[in-house]
């Protein structure tokens, strides 16, 4: 079935410099809905931005049926705009759609929205090399209904907002051993909005602490480390590069996939495996060269600075020439255009 997106521009365009407001604080100026309603997807468009109106009844505000995705749209060097790993972004809303019992959006409306809206703002896109175009395509539950059920409505939105980095400075983090993001079984690899509300409390006693994330550890025993927060997570330890495996309660970050392909291609070792934080101890007590850092579509490639584990803060590498930063450049390179993509990861509009 061939969806036909309608399109009302406004008039009247404004685009703002917005580099010294929060990330992810000012949209642009349109959006994308769909509605899905009788079994099938209708009512496409691209639209001014607007409110929403739903009753006080709308299932996604009582029973967590929401789901989301992060993505980037950037300036390349040779003028066009590109959206990175599209098709990756795809699969992984798809498969949280599934878990979360929501319709599949099709592949066609998807990547035709994404393509449609950024087009139309593609002077919303920075041209610094610290800006982007972070597009947050989303799905809420719509039935006007109380009581505990799979939902027969939704509405399938897209909004974006220009980015600049989501973490301006080195973070300190705190390894989280009382709390939990996820559970086998759970929905810790799909990214629903119940995995984040969930956190707040332990960030928040994180925060007050004066650390800028957590660093989870799994629920079963609290001595694996899973992420961080708002993004994937990375060590670099005697020429190693260890990431936490996707044991199921991780997110298969599209970052971080891309990070670990980066780094294959430049023949880094890689180890994907369970990390006991003991281990992370063991090695800041050795005098280990440690490097640590999250990777994600907002944070990109983060560098942690400080772990606090327990009583004891310890300090990771973050000089120029630390291997995060050469992966970080190889990524950049890539997301702009200038070297040759390999991967076909770019999405030209």
């Amino acid at each position: 079935m061939q969806h036909i997106i309608s399109i009302t521009e406004k008039m009247e365009r404004n685009i703002m410099d917005i580099k010294l407001e929060p990330f992810g604080k000012i949209p642009t100026e349109h959006m994308f809905t769909a509605e899905y309603k009788n079994g099938e997807w209708q009512n496409a468009q691209v639209t001014p931005f607007h409110n929403l109106t739903l009753s006080p009844l709308t299932l996604c505000l009582h029973y967590g049926q929401t789901v989301f995705e992060g993505m980037k749209a950037f300036l390349m060097n040779d003028g066009n705009i590109s959206v990175f790993r599209l098709d990756k972004h795809y699969d992984r809303f798809s498969k949280s759609l599934h878990r979360m019992c929501m319709p599949k959006v099709p592949n066609e409306l998807f990547t035709n929205a994404i393509k449609q809206l950024v087009k139309i703002e593609t002077k919303w896109i920075p041209s610094s090399p610290d800006g982007s175009l972070y597009i947050r395509p989303f799905m809420i539950a719509t039935e006007s209904r109380i009581g505990v059920k799979v939902s027969e409505e939704y509405l399938f939105i897209i909004v974006c907002s220009p980015a600049y980095q989501y973490y301006s400075k080195a973070l300190k983090v705190k390894l989280e051993t009382t709390y939990v993001r996820a559970s086998l079984g759970g929905t810790g690899t799909v990214k629903c909005g119940g995995n984040y509300g969930g956190a707040f409390f332990p960030t928040q006693l994180a925060n007050d602490q004066g650390y800028d994330q957590v660093l989870w550890t799994d629920s079963q025993h609290h001595g694996f480390i899973e992420e961080s927060g708002t993004m994937n997570v990375m060590f670099f330890i005697d020429n190693v590069l260890m990431t936490p495996e996707l044991s199921g309660t991780i997110l298969d970050g599209v970052t971080r996939d891309s990070v670990l392909t980066i780094a294959k291609e430049k023949d880094i070792n890689i180890s994907e495996k369970q990390i006991n934080y003991h281990e992370l101890i063991h090695s800041f007590e050795n005098g280990k060269h440690i490097e640590a850092f999250g990777v994600g579509t907002a944070a990109g490639v983060a560098p942690i600075e400080v772990i606090g584990i327990g009583l004891k803060e310890y300090k990771c590498y973050i000089e120029k020439d630390a291997m995060m930063f050469q992966l970080q450049k190889a990524l950049y390179d890539i997301n702009r255009g200038l070297v040759f993509d390999v991967h076909h990861w770019n999405s030209i509009i």
